[in-house]
């Protein structure tokens, strides 16, 4: 019989002004980890072996052509060369810099197009910086977006991933009066189909989704607020009729995140941003991990900045990006199930030239 072969998976390692290099660095280099899966930087060398001297890890960069070359030891930090920085002195931590905001696109760029070709069976992003994105010239609003436009995805979502528990979100970015005005049943209806969905491709047989309340106590019958029985329920409802699926709510939201991490749900639909973030990154802020469902690709991340005030001192911990590697693993199996529920419309089959 063959050596069993550990899935690669591809890191990003953000804005190198800031603390990506240094987590990426120190999250791939734990033997724990690198004896479930194999690893690739997407990076320059030279901040890789910058980072690598900041935090006095006993490793040694290894260039590579092919992810499948990964090594499975801890000791070797191998990177695809994307040919940005050719000296780590040219950018300067804790600043916006065009410079730097061209690393990050170009190590997005590249990881992205082996995962879609099959080389990687995911990606796990460390945090970039927008202003520096700006800075040279792209129009992308952010991280998601890039990977929406690069994969040829139609529509993402975030999946907050905390132990067995995935948290949805039916609003985002937005102010907090707006997302109370779009609460409407037609909008529920998507969200809620949407988690029901990601909960099935990313490995829950049977989901279990309960629905977060809008108002305190649940809106007492109306007497706090009829967002619940205008829309909320009639949506559930709706849910319901059509699917049998079962989903449970509107549960007031000062105890629904506590049920679900005791295990009363494999999932909870958060009505707006701060509702589920708040829930989740209180409990375990490291170990809370952002998962884009809708990509054709396996991507998780974590869920903080580059810390432009710490990056470059040795401080940044690390425990983020392990927890976003350590889903990368774990749902790495489902890297087929995932590109089959949502097709990439611009596949791509070769990889980009290597410098």
């Amino acid at each position: 019989m063959g050596e069993i072969q550990t899935p690669v998976l591809g890191v990003t390692v953000g804005d190198p002004a800031g603390i990506g290099p240094e987590i990426s660095v120190a999250t791939v280099i734990r033997p724990d980890l690198r004896s479930q899966a194999r690893a690739v930087l997407y990076a320059d060398p030279s901040i890789i072996q910058r980072a690598i001297a900041i935090i006095g890890a006993p490793a040694r960069v290894r260039i590579i052509d092919d992810p499948a070359e990964a090594s499975t030891e801890a000791s070797v930090v191998d990177v695809i060369d994307i040919g940005v920085v050719a000296d780590a002195a040219q950018v300067e931590f804790g600043k916006v810099q065009e410079l730097a905001g061209r690393a990050a696109v170009g190590s997005i760029e590249t990881a992205v197009t082996d995962a879609l070709a099959g080389r990687t069976a995911g990606i796990v992003t460390a945090p970039l910086n927008k202003e520096a994105i700006w800075a040279t010239g792209s129009q992308f609003l952010g991280h998601t977006e890039m990977l929406q436009e690069l994969t040829g995805a139609e529509k993402t979502d975030t999946m907050f991933v905390l132990g067995e528990l995935c948290t949805f979100f039916a609003t985002r970015h937005m102010s907090l009066l707006q997302a109370v005005q779009s609460i409407k049943q037609d909008l529920l209806v998507g969200s809620i189909s949407r988690a029901l969905r990601a909960l099935r491709v990313f490995g829950y047989q049977r989901p279990r989704l309960a629905v977060a309340a809008l108002n305190p106590h649940g809106g007492e019958n109306g007497h706090f607020g009829r967002e619940e029985l205008d829309e909320i329920i009639p949506a559930i409802q709706q849910i319901n009729a059509e699917s049998d699926a079962g989903v449970i709510g509107p549960i007031p939201a000062d105890s629904v995140w506590h049920l679900g991490l005791k295990g009363a749900f494999d999932g909870i639909l958060s009505l707006y941003h701060d509702q589920g973030h708040i829930a989740t990154k209180t409990y375990d802020f490291d170990r809370t991990v952002s998962v884009t469902v809708g990509l054709p690709i396996l991507r998780t991340s974590v869920d903080h900045g580059t810390a432009f005030d710490i990056a470059g001192t040795g401080r940044a911990a690390p425990q983020t990006m392990i927890s976003a590697f350590e889903a990368g693993i774990r749902f790495s199996a489902r890297n087929q199930a995932i590109a089959e529920a949502y097709p990439s419309k611009q596949l791509v089959s070769t990889p980009p030239e290597r410098n």
